[in-house]
């Protein structure tokens, strides 16, 4: 699940160095020129993180970041300042806005990608290449598969045939496993802020994702709370 990173800076050569190292991680760059593209951007796709230079034209990068925290919609997408300013004074301001992290120019690109995959680490741990293991289910983000170990059916590994869509699900309840997830939370961030499907539209997936992990005995990890949601858990807490 390839992450969107929203570039917010005015300096084209600065751009373009972000964006050809963003798509060489395996992020996906969309980039604008001032704070006002961005909200028409973050209207047609909600990033996944934003990287916010502080002195645009017209609005300032604060005064953005700012906006974003007073709208329910983008308030908890990460932000990581970029900036030529370097005092401490500057550094707290930028922080107090609500900014993850902050980057001050002349950057090294490879310390920008570190910083961005901390980031994201923490905000979006989906969005990460690391290998998902729990219950003798893997999940490798980087090959797109999905093998069980187990000795039910005489197999010690076996893969998992898994559609696109239930791979993201699988992914998704994985990375944020014993944590639950409203219908809406789980259209919204696996299959996406504008994609306008019902929301028995996961119930469907669900049991599809249910039925491919029942071949290995591992069914019972995708569990429902009832009046809440879903939830990836090992606990064994089934509330089908």
């Amino acid at each position: 699940m390839s992450a969107t990173v929203l570039v917010v800076e005015d300096e084209s050569a600065i751009q373009e160095l972000i964006a050809y190292n963003l798509h060489n991680a395996g992020y996906s760059a969309v980039c604008v020129n001032s704070a006002e593209q961005a909200v028409v951007k973050i209207n047609e796709i909600l990033p996944d993180l934003i990287l916010l230079d502080w002195m645009l034209p017209g609005k300032s990068g604060i005064e953005f970041a700012r906006s974003l925290q007073r709208d329910l919609r983008t308030r908890l997408i990460p932000v990581i300042m970029l900036t030529a300013r370097v005092e401490e004074s500057d550094k707290v301001s930028g922080l107090e806005t609500g900014a993850d992290d902050y980057i001050t120019k002349p950057f090294s690109p490879r310390e920008l990608i570190a910083r961005i995959k901390a980031v994201l680490r923490r905000s979006l741990p989906e969005a990460s290449d690391e290998i998902l293991d729990a219950e003798g289910v893997r999940l490798n983000p980087v090959t797109h598969r999905v093998t069980v170990i187990g000795q039910e059916d005489g197999f010690r590994e076996k893969e998992l045939l898994v559609s696109p869509t239930e791979f993201r699900l699988l992914h998704f309840l994985m990375a944020h496993a014993e944590r639950v997830h409203t219908r809406a939370q789980l259209l919204d961030r696996v299959w996406g802020d504008h994609v306008f499907v019902e929301d028995r539209t996961v119930d469907v997936h669900i049991r599809r994702l249910r039925k491919v992990l029942e071949v290995a005995g591992k069914a019972n990890l995708i569990q429902t709370v009832r009046g809440s949601g879903y939830r990836f858990s090992t606990r064994g807490e089934d509330t089908f």
